[in-house]
């Protein structure tokens, strides 16, 4: 069955296990905030969920959602002189948006939500990698270091979960955000490495042939309108 769930609609892409701050400044979201840290749950989150158009900020803005989302888990709140929030929050599980709860009664919009797919970031650490997965895992490690060479990127040393390292390529690359969100709907971390490598692969070669960096979506944060 359906669980209800607070909705904070961007225009960017929220990956399970990556870190977003956003600066939250629209009354409707500043009153999702207060409402979440009035919650007397330990745990305490929304669903980001990408816009598939219209527009962040405004009255009507987003006109219509993409269907898979993420679970923003909040982490750190600050409250501004001037109203606004200072929020942290961490990536969890995804979901499948399957409708909006028009009865909900708050200004934002809360959402009708099942989980999606198989989120291996809570999976069994110690439960065996495939052969298969593994080998994915370390020809996207091997091209992502090469595309960030290319970039002049420096990073951390690449995560040895699968999963955590498909999510953390899909959410640092420069991609499009059709492409993100097909990253973040991919039914599991074999899907998703096989994409990557694809994609890995063709903007090593669109970098190498142009001399730059294709155009991609802006960060995934709330603009700030002062």
């Amino acid at each position: 069955m359906p669980q209800r769930l607070p909705l904070f609609p961007l225009g960017s892409v929220l990956f399970p296990g990556l870190v977003l701050p956003l600066n939250v400044f629209e009354p409707r979201y500043r009153r999702l905030v207060q409402d979440l840290v009035a919650e007397e749950r330990e745990v305490k989150g929304f669903g980001v969920v990408a816009i598939r158009s219209g527009h962040e900020v405004g009255e009507g803005s987003a006109h219509a959602l993409h269907e898979v989302g993420c679970v923003a888990l909040l982490r750190e709140v600050t409250e501004l002189d001037d109203g606004r929030y200072e929020i942290v929050t961490v990536g969890a599980t995804r979901f499948r948006l399957v409708g909006l709860d028009a009865a909900a009664g708050t200004p934002y919009l809360t959402g009708l939500v099942e989980p999606y797919g198989a989120d291996e970031v809570e999976d069994d650490e110690d439960a065996p990698v495939p052969a298969d997965v593994a080998a994915l895992a370390g020809a996207v490690e091997r091209r992502f270091a090469a595309y960030r060479e290319q970039l002049g990127i420096g990073g951390a040393t690449a995560p040895a979960d699968p999963s955590v390292l498909s999510y953390l390529v899909a959410a640092a690359a420069v991609l499009p955000l059709a492409e993100r969100q097909r990253l973040l709907e991919a039914p599991d971390t074999r899907t998703r490495l096989t994409e990557e490598l694809t994609l890995l692969k063709r903007e090593s070669a669109l970098i190498a042939a142009l001399g730059t960096v294709p155009a991609s979506e802006p960060p995934g944060e709330a603009p700030n309108p002062n």
